[in-house]
C-alpha cells in the first residue's frame, strides 16, 4: 500500500505585496515532506492560491504555519480585493487524493481549526464535509457580509458563533477550514468592461439562483475585463465544456462573447479530457489512448529494483530477540484497541441515523486517535527502558564508588521500566471507556468491533500489569513502585465494571 497522500489549498488574502506571498510559501517549504504543487496570485482579487500535497500530518503542519505567517502579515481592516474574503488565510481545504478516508480529512480540518482557534486565537469556521451545522456547508453563507460584516455581527448574532475561538475578529479576521472533493476554479472573461454583464451571466450559470448544479460563480472586473469567476464543485455532474457552453450562450443575449478562460490552481486531468472528448465529439475514445497514460501504467508495472520488505513488528517479537518484548506487545495490543474506537466512531459520523449523536463522536475520534499515537510510540519506549537496564547493569563496578553508581543507575531504570508499562496500564483503561462509549452511542453494525477493542485494551491492561509487577518486584527497594500496585488494582477493578457495563449494552441493542 502506498502512503496517504492528502491536498490543501488554502486561499490568502493577498497577491499585491510579493513579499508577503513569498514569506507564506516559505513557511510551507519550511515542513518537511509537503511539495507546493502551483501557486496562482491575482492583482485584482488580491488573492492568493496554494496547492500543495504531502503526508497528512505534514499538509497539516505545513497549514498552521501559513495561517500563523499569514495572520502575522495581512491587515484585514486595510484589505481591498474584488473577491469575497472574512480572513488573512480565507479558506483552507483539505481534499483527499490517496489512501485517506473523507472523514480522516474532516479530522485533519478540527483538528486545525482548534489549534488555530487556541494559539493564534483566530475565530474558526467548518465548512463543506467538516460543516457542523448545515447552513455552513456553503462557504457563501459563512463569507456573507465579508469581513466587514462579520465583524459587526459576530460577537451579537448567535448564527454567527464560530466553531473554534473568539467571538471577535482581529485583524487576521476569521479563517473557514474544512475537506471538500476536488475543487475546479475557473474563470471565463469575457469580449467588454461591463461587469454588470459578468454578474448576470453569474447569476443564470450559478446552482443557488437557478442555474447549474455544482456551480457557484459572481461577476467581477479583473485587468480592466468583465469576469465570470466560477468553482465548479462536481465537474463530473456540472463538466467544463457544459459550463463554457452556458457561459458563452448566455453572453451572446448581451451581444458579447468568451474571449478567454483560465484556470486557478490545478484541475484534475479527467476534467480537461472530458472536455476535449466533449468538443472534439470523440465518441469511441478510451483514456489509455492518453500517451502519457499509457506510458504510466508501462512504467508502474516494472518496478525494478525493489527493496526487500522491512521486518514487521510481528517478525521482530517472533524473533529470538529480548525486545520487543511483551510490555511492547501490551502496548501494540492498546494502539489496536485504540484504532478499533476510531474505526467505529468514524462509521457513525455522517451517517444520518446517528446524526444526533454525531457531536459526541467527534471528540471520541479525537481522544482515540491521540491515544493511538501515544501507544504506538510506547511499543519503542518500553523497548527503551529494557535496553537502559541492560546498559546499566554493563557500567563498570570496580571501586565502591562505580558499584554504588552502578546500583543507583540500575535501580532508577528498573522504576523507569515500571512506570512504562503502567502508563500503558492507565491509557488501555481509557480506551476501554472510549470503547464503551461507541458502542452505547456508535453504529450498530459496529457494536462487535467496539467488543473486540475492549478485549484488546483489556488484554493490554493485564500484560502491562504483569510487566509493571515484574519490574517493581525486581527493585531493590520494592516499596518506590508500591503506588504503581496500587493504580493497577483500581485500574483492574474499573476495567471488570467496564466489561460488564459493555455486556449489558450488547444485550440491549444487539440482542446476544
Amino acid at each position: 500500500m502506498s502512503s496517504p497522500l492528502v491536498e490543501c489549498i488554502p486561499n490568502y488574502s493577498d497577491a499585491r505585496r510579493p513579499e508577503v506571498v513569498e514569506a507564506i510559501i516559505q513557511s510551507i517549504q519550511n515542513v518537511a515532506g509537503v511539495t507546493i504543487l502551483d501557486r496562482h496570485s491575482d492583482l485584482d482579487h488580491n488573492r492568493t492560491v496554494i496547492t500543495m500535497v504531502g503526508a497528512p500530518a505534514a499538509v497539516e503542519e505545513a497549514a498552521y504555519q501559513s495561517i500563523a505567517c499569514a495572520s502575522k502579515l495581512i491587515d484585514l481592516n486595510t484589505h481591498t480585493g474584488e473577491h469575497p474574503r472574512i480572513g488573512a488565510t480565507d479558506v483552507v481545504p483539505f481534499v483527499p487524493i490517496s489512501d485517506i478516508s473523507m472523514a480522516e480529512c474532516v479530522e485533519m480540518a478540527r483538528r486545525l481549526g482548534k489549534r488555530v482557534a487556541d494559539h493564534l486565537n483566530i475565530p474558526v469556521y467548518l465548512y463543506e464535509e467538516a460543516a457542523t451545522r448545515p447552513e455552513r456547508v456553503n462557504l457563501e453563507t459563512i463569507r456573507r457580509g465579508q469581513f466587514e460584516g462579520l465583524k459587526a455581527e459576530i460577537a451579537t448574532h448567535p448564527d454567527r458563533k464560530p466553531d473554534f475561538g473568539p467571538s471577535e475578529l482581529g485583524p487576521a479576521g476569521a479563517t473557514v477550514i474544512g475537506a471538500r472533493q476536488p475543487l475546479i476554479a475557473f474563470n471565463v472573461y469575457l469580449t467588454t468592461d461591463d461587469v454588470s454583464i459578468a454578474q448576470k451571466i453569474a447569476k443564470a450559470v450559478r446552482n443557488s439562483s437557478g442555474g447549474m448544479h455544482y456551480v457557484k460563480a459572481m461577476g467581477v472586473l479583473v485587468n480592466g475585463r468583465a469576469q465570470v469567476s466560477m468553482n465548479l464543485t462536481n465537474y463530473r455532474q456540472s463538466p467544463i465544456a457544459r459550463v463554457v457552453e452556458l457561459v458563452r450562450r448566455e453572453a451572446m443575449r448581451y451581444g458579447v462573447a468568451v474571449h478567454h478562460s483560465e484556470l486557478v490552481g490545478l484541475t484534475p486531468q479527467e476534467a480537461l479530457v472530458d472536455a476535449a472528448v466533449w468538443y472534439t465529439q470523440l465518441d469511441e475514445f478510451q483514456p489509455d489512448q492518453i500517451l502519457e497514460q499509457r506510458l504510466f501504467q508501462v512504467s508502474s508495472a516494472a518496478r525494478p529494483g525493489e527493496k526487500p520488505a522491512e521486518p514487521t513488528f510481528l517478525d521482530q517479537l517472533a524473533s529470538g530477540s529480548a525486545t520487543p518484548g511483551g510490555g511492547a506487545a501490551a502496548a501494540n495490543s492498546a494502539a489496536s484497541a485504540a484504532a478499533l474506537v476510531t474505526m467505529v466512531a468514524r462509521l457513525t459520523v455522517g451517517k444520518k441515523k446517528y446524526a444526533a449523536v454525531e457531536s459526541q463522536m467527534w471528540p471520541i475520534i479525537e481522544q482515540s486517535e491521540a491515544l493511538r499515537a501515544e501507544m504506538t510510540a510506547a511499543v519503542a519506549e518500553d523497548s527503551a527502558a529494557f535496553n537502559a537496564i541492560m546498559a546499566a547493569f554493563k557500567l563498570p563496578k570496580d571501586t565502591p564508588d562505580q558499584e554504588a553508581a552502578r546500583s543507583a543507575a540500575v535501580e532508577a531504570a528498573t522504576l523507569h521500566a515500571a512506570e512504562v508499562p503502567a502508563a500503558v496500564a492507565r491509557k488501555a483503561v481509557a480506551i476501554m471507556e472510549l470503547a464503551l462509549q461507541a458502542a452505547t452511542l456508535g453504529n450498530i453494525n459496529a457494536i462487535s468491533d467496539a467488543g473486540t477493542s475492549l478485549a484488546l485494551a483489556r488484554a493490554a491492561l493485564t500484560g502491562a500489569g504483569l510487566n509493571v509487577r515484574t519490574n517493581v518486584h525486581s527493585l531493590q527497594k520494592p516499596e518506590a513502585g508500591a503506588a504503581l500496585l496500587q493504580e493497577l488494582v483500581l485500574l483492574n477493578n474499573r476495567a471488570t465494571e467496564i466489561e460488564k457495563a459493555y455486556q449489558t449494552v450488547l444485550q440491549d441493542r444487539a440482542g446476544f
